[in-house]
């Protein structure tokens, strides 16, 4: 069995607030592809620490996919409760900036099986809305 990997607190917390910028404004320019993944692995990683289990999986491509919450274990086929979005949005989840209700309903969020939702107990990972005063 291939031993999950763990997100530094430290360096996840600095990968994210380097595009604090680009999360609170989406019209600025896109961040480099490598810091981009870096944010959205950790973040991911972060997750699977905080709510261990293999209930939901949770993908956000072209990145990465990690399992978490407690419950039933999923081992082959196609999971049973998955959460899928974009880097962005997983980013805008992860940081608080976004509700998965509100992303849900906008579509940039797709949730699916009866657990899937659980992964809102958790977020956010690396709230920015206490960090306002550093990004004016």
């Amino acid at each position: 069995m291939a031993t999950r990997r763990t997100a530094d607190p430290g360096k996840t917390r600095a990968a994210v607030l380097a595009l604090a910028g680009w999360l609170r404004d989406d019209t600025a320019p896109d961040p480099d592809r490598s810091e981009l993944a870096e944010a959205v692995r950790l973040t991911a990683r972060t997750l699977a620490a905080a709510a261990p289990g293999s209930s939901v999986e949770v993908r956000i491509p072209p990145f990465v996919a990690v399992q978490c919450i407690s419950g039933p274990v999923h081992r082959r086929g196609n999971p049973p409760n998955v959460v899928e979005t974009d880097p962005r949005t997983w980013l805008l989840l992860a940081t608080g900036l976004l509700s998965v209700d509100d992303a849900a309903a906008g579509g940039a969020l797709r949730l699916s099986g009866a657990r899937a939702g659980e992964v809102a107990n958790w977020l956010p990972l690396v709230p920015l809305d206490t960090q306002a005063h550093n990004f004016g």
